[in-house]
């Protein structure tokens, strides 16, 4: 009895006194408050459950999402949806859990928190809406690395992602109205631009119409058109209808009789 319960005792400690790193994670032993340098991936590690502990960290990327009220350089507010893209260096997870401990991620909310309300100070409403956007996101992740470094080294920023803006009302309603009349504007250039093309092309035809009746007027000699009206006739007799043809010697007149 008394051997099952050591035997029983044991196997709680051993299990007790191990941890399991998985894929995407890295461990870090802490003794008595202090992170140990070494860094474990993917496997056990065993320790004294006494004073020590493994604490876990993720090296895959991590998303902090923020609903943030963001100032503009004509003092209004854009609200937004924020995403901040990191991830954990694995080499440097002992630094940044001495430095920052493992509440980091407030530390990067509060940095991006600053970093933001500085840059966006710089900009108009209206470029946060716009293709601007992308210079401010870079401008922020640019000042949130230079303040970490500042605290510890280890975080890699990927990404700062400004999603879901909304502009205050009055600017919205302004900048659709703009782009609107810029539509309309645009379309109306179209029309005209049709149109002038339209009026292009009858000139041109009638260009060539008038080319053509007068290259034509042009070749048409009293020579000509007596040898036509004789071929025309010519083919006339041949047909088996009565005609009457009414002539002054010069220019005939075919009038068809009735059977």
């Amino acid at each position: 009895m008394k051997t099952n319960f050591f035997l029983l005792m044991g196997v709680l400690i051993v299990f007790s006194s191990c941890a399991v790193i998985r894929p995407g994670e890295a461990g870090v032993k802490q003794t008595l408050g202090k992170f140990s340098n070494k860094v474990s991936t993917q496997g056990t590690v065993f320790y004294n459950p006494l004073v020590s502990k493994i604490v876990k960290e993720s090296t895959q990327t991590s998303n902090i999402k923020l609903i943030l009220s963001l100032p503009s350089k004509e003092g209004l507010s854009v609200n937004s949806e924020i995403s901040i893209l990191y991830r954990l260096e694995q080499n440097k997870i002992p630094d940044v859990l001495e430095n920052l401990g493992e509440g980091y991620e407030s530390i990067i909310t509060s940095v991006f928190r600053s970093a933001s309300s500085d840059v966006c100070a710089q900009f108009f409403a209206k470029d946060m809406h716009s293709g601007m956007r992308a210079k401010i996101e870079d401008e922020i992740m640019m000042k949130m690395k230079v303040n970490l470094e500042k605290q510890a080294d280890g975080i890699e920023l990927i990404a700062v992602l400004m999603k879901s803006i909304q502009l205050p009302r009055g600017l919205a309603n302004s900048i659709e109205q703009k782009l609107q009349a810029e539509q309309d504007a645009m379309r109306m250039e179209f029309v005209i631009q049709q149109a002038k093309l339209e009026a292009d092309r009858k000139i041109i035809d009638a260009q060539g119409e008038r080319d053509a009746q007068k290259i034509l007027a042009e070749g048409l000699t009293k020579e000509i058109i007596k040898i036509r009206s004789i071929e025309a006739f010519n083919k006339l007799s041949q047909s088996p209808n009565s005609k009457i043809i009414v002539t002054d010697g010069k220019t005939p007149l075919l009038i068809e009789a009735d059977d």
